[in-house]
């Protein structure tokens, strides 16, 4: 059964930075029947600034959520549907400026939302892009993200890091011991801006947890990139309950 389009927005200026991390810290925020997606053998986990534009829910644009920031923390999972393997993300923390977005994706995906003072500064001058996400919860300091890029666009390259990294058309999260919440997604495939400098400025501890922080604090990543994005849709949740080779999902709405 097809599933129905629950969000439409326009996601630009996806800033990813990216960490090779311990699987052993991800595997206890798997969700049930996901498996690790490694790239090269190696875990990762990525940074992600964005802006959710033109935004509307069940076709609805709601006054007040249409144009917001989101910072998010998320791993790369896999869940094989009996046929073939769905390449998705799992979240570890996700942050807009709105109570009620926040409440809606926790309500209806069982996400891991919060919310925090956040802005952003897009600016170009010449060939130069710069990009600032900011972010800031309650008695903490302001966390950011900055890059800086050329404008001219690349495609992104089969087999590449930026393919692994962008190419994930799923996301699963744990309902419960037994349960997965897992919605797909639709866009084209993205263009990249070449990026030339970056500074990540995050208290990690605070914001995820003292596990990550080995990863990701004053920890060079990997790499970074900057993809300009599209118009996006989010289908309604699936709930999946056995292994597929038992049963196929069944669905939450």
């Amino acid at each position: 059964m097809a599933s129905k389009i629950f969000l439409s927005a326009r996601w630009e200026y996806l800033s990813m930075f990216n960490y090779e991390v311990d699987a052993a810290i991800l595997k206890p925020h798997l969700p049930p029947y996901t498996e690790i997606d490694f790239y090269n053998g190696k875990a990762m986990m990525s940074m992600v600034g964005f802006l959710f534009n033109n935004t509307s829910v069940l076709g609805i644009k709601w006054p007040g959520f249409i144009n917001f920031e989101e910072v998010n923390l998320r791993y790369y999972i896999k869940y094989f549907d009996g046929k073939e393997w769905r390449r998705g993300v799992g979240f570890i923390s996700e942050i807009v400026p709105q109570f009620l977005v926040a409440g809606m994706a926790n309500f209806f995906y069982n996400e891991h939302y919060s919310t925090a003072k956040m802005y952003h500064i897009i600016s170009q001058v010449n060939e130069q892009l710069e990009v600032e996400y900011s972010w800031k919860k309650k008695e903490q300091q302001w966390n950011s993200m900055w890059l800086k890029a050329d404008t001219v666009l690349q495609d992104i390259a089969l087999g590449s890091a930026e393919e692994f990294i962008f190419e994930h058309y799923y996301g699963y999260n744990k309902l419960n011991s037994k349960t997965t919440i897992e919605y797909s997604l639709e866009h084209p495939r993205w263009q990249v801006y070449p990026v030339k400098e970056y500074k990540l400025t995050c208290d990690v501890e605070k914001l995820y947890g003292a596990a990550f922080v080995p990863f990701i604090e004053n920890v060079t990543p990997v790499s970074v990139f900057l993809a300009k994005g599209s118009d996006v849709k989010v289908k309604m949740p699936l709930r999946i309950k056995k292994l597929a080779s038992q049963t196929w999902p069944s669905l939450l709405i």
